[in-house]
C-alpha cells in the first residue's frame, strides 16, 4: 500500500469511527439509566466486542497482543489504557458538574491540543487548513451549543482533562505504532467499568435494557474504538481530532431520526458548519500529497 492509499484508508477509518461513537447519545436517551450503570456494561460488552474483533483480525496475534501488553516494560501501552481510563472517568464527572454545552465547546479545543503535543513531542507540524477547519469546526460547535448556561470550574477543569487524555492517546497511536492497541483498548474498557460500578447499579437493568446495552458497548466502544485504533496511525494527530469532531452534529442527528425530536436552529446551523468544515477538509485531504512520515517506534 502506498502512503497516499495509506493516509486516504486513515481518513475513512477515523471518519467511520467518528460516526460509531456518535450514536452515544442516541443509546444513553434511549436507556433510563444512570451514567455509571451505563458506562459498567459498555465497558464490559466494549472489551467483548473488541476482542471478538481482534480475533477476527488478528488470530493468535491478538493473544501475543495480550502478553506484550502484560510485560510492565512495554510503558507506551500501559500509558495508552490509562489515558482511555483517567479520559472517561473525567468525561463522566465533568458531565455531573458542569453544563454539557461547556464540556462540548471545551472538547471541540481538541484539534488544537493534539496538534500542539504532536508539534512538541513527534515533530508533526499541522498544516494551515487542518488549524482553518479545526477553527471552523469549533466555531460550529460553539452556535450549536451556546454559551448561555454556566458551568461550575471543577467540571470545567475535568472537561479539559478529557480533552488532554484524547489529545494525548491520539499522539501516542501515532507516535508508538507497534502499541497493542486493542488488548490495550480492552483493559481500559473493563477499568473503566470496574471503577463506575460502585456508583452505579448494573445488575438492576431490565433484560430489554441489557440488550441495548450490548449494542452500545459493541457499536459504540467496539466497533468505534476498533476502527479508530486502526486509523489512528495512518493519518497526523490533528486530522483525527478534527474528524472526532463530527460526533458533535452527528449525535442529535440521531436522537432526530429515532425520536422525532427536531434539532433548534442553532443546532442546524452550528452542524452544517462543521460538516462542511470537515467535509471540505476531508475533499482537500483525500486529494492532498499524503503527510511526510515521521520517526516511529516499533
Amino acid at each position: 500500500m502506498t502512503p497516499q492509499q495509506s493516509y486516504r484508508l486513515g481518513l475513512v477509518l477515523v471518519s467511520a469511527s467518528a460516526l460509531a461513537w456518535s450514536t452515544a447519545g442516541l443509546f444513553t436517551r434511549a436507556l433510563p439509566l444512570d451514567s455509571a450503570t451505563m458506562l459498567v456494561w459498555r465497558g464490559v460488552f466494549g472489551a467483548v466486542g473488541l476482542i471478538v474483533l481482534g480475533f477476527g483480525l488478528e488470530g493468535r496475534g491478538l493473544l501475543r497482543g495480550f502478553h506484550q501488553f502484560a510485560q510492565l516494560r512495554h510503558w507506551p501501552a500501559w500509558a495508552f489504557a490509562a489515558t482511555g481510563v483517567v479520559g472517561m472517568i473525567c468525561y463522566v464527572t465533568s458531565l455531573r458538574t458542569t453544563s454539557v454545552a461547556h464540556v462540548a465547546v471545551i472538547y471541540a479545543s481538541v484539534p488544537f491540543v493534539a496538534a500542539a503535543l504532536g508539534w512538541i513531542f513527534i515533530g508533526e507540524r499541522p498544516s494551515r487548513s487542518a488549524l482553518a477547519a479545526s477553527l471552523a469546526a469549533l466555531v460550529g460547535i460553539a452556535v450549536m451549543v451556546g454559551f448561555g448556561q454556566e458551568g461550575a470550574l471543577l467540571g470545567d477543569v475535568l472537561a479539559f482533562g478529557m480533552t488532554m487524555t484524547m489529545a494525548t492517546g491520539m499522539v501516542m497511536a501515532r507516535r508508538y505504532q507497534a502499541i497493542p492497541f486493542l488488548p490495550a483498548a480492552c483493559v481500559s474498557a473493563l477499568v473503566s467499568g470496574a471503577i463506575c460500578w460502585p456508583f452505579g447499579h448494573p445488575l438492576d437493568v431490565t433484560t430489554a435494557q441489557l440488550g441495548l446495552l450490548v449494542l452500545f458497548g459493541i457499536v459504540n466502544s467496539a466497533v468505534g474504538f476498533g476502527l479508530f485504533t486502526l486509523g489512528v496511525r495512518l493519518i497526523p494527530a490533528v486530522e483525527t481530532a478534527l474528524i472526532g469532531s463530527l460526533d458533535a452534529p452527528l449525535s442529535p442527528l440521531w436522537v432526530w431520526l429515532a425520536f422525532g425530536e427536531v434539532p433548534g436552529p442553532s443546532t442546524l446551523l452550528g452542524g452544517l458548519i462543521v460538516f462542511v468544515a470537515v467535509a471540505v477538509y476531508l475533499a482537500i485531504g483525500a486529494s492532498a500529497k499524503a503527510p511526510s512520515a515521521i520517526q516511529l517506534e516499533h
